[in-house]
């Protein structure tokens, strides 16, 4: 038996003016902060350290941004499925705001009226580990905070809504693999130090 040695880093965008608010940005497409490019520019020394044989980046500009800022901008794959979760009719809101609307909301839980359910996150990050499996070499994935917070979970074999239980800060570096065959996680929401 082969046991896989695959890793996968997961790169969360720096920061923006609704991640410093709290905000839910989904599909809203906003910029990185000076801040936040400041910091993407710091995974670069440490990703150009790794060799990846796929490297795939979230279409929205804050995404593609770090990616850029981290040095893989020539080379990523723009990858549909990792778009932010749709957030519907709570997009741009602050989850005190949607709380007042809805208590007791949990997003892993309800989703989002008017956006998307759980599993139907799941299945878009489902897509996206089926591809990064499918190559030799490890991979690298640009993206958002909620939607790679799935991604943890369903590499584990979870349920899209046990991702509530990775917390994950912008500009952070993940890395999932095995442990004797069984998928693992490596690190998690490790911080770039400025």
């Amino acid at each position: 038996m082969i046991t896989p040695t695959q890793q996968v880093f997961l790169v969360r965008h720096g920061e923006t003016e609704w991640s410093l608010s709290g905000q839910h940005t989904g599909t809203t497409d906003i910029p990185l902060t000076e801040h936040g490019r400041q910091v993407a520019r710091l995974l670069q020394p440490v990703l150009a350290k790794e060799s990846f044989s796929l490297v795939l980046t979230s279409p929205l500009q804050r995404a593609r941004e770090t990616c850029r800022l981290a040095g893989f901008g020539d080379v990523a794959n723009v990858e549909p499925d990792l778009v932010e979760w749709n957030y519907g009719r709570y997009e741009g809101l602050t989850a005190g705001q949607i709380h007042a609307m809805a208590p007791g909301w949990l997003l892993f839980r309800d989703g989002c009226p008017g956006g998307e359910m759980p599993g139907e996150i799941g299945a878009r990050v489902d897509r996206v580990i089926a591809k990064v499996r499918a190559v030799e070499g490890d991979g690298i994935v640009f993206a958002h905070g909620h939607v790679l917070r799935v991604f943890a979970a369903r590499w584990l074999g979870l349920p899209p809504s046990e991702g509530q239980h990775f917390l994950l800060d912008t500009a952070t570096m993940n890395i999932l693999s095995y442990y004797r065959g069984a998928p693992a996680i490596k690190r998690w929401n490790a911080p770039v130090q400025i």
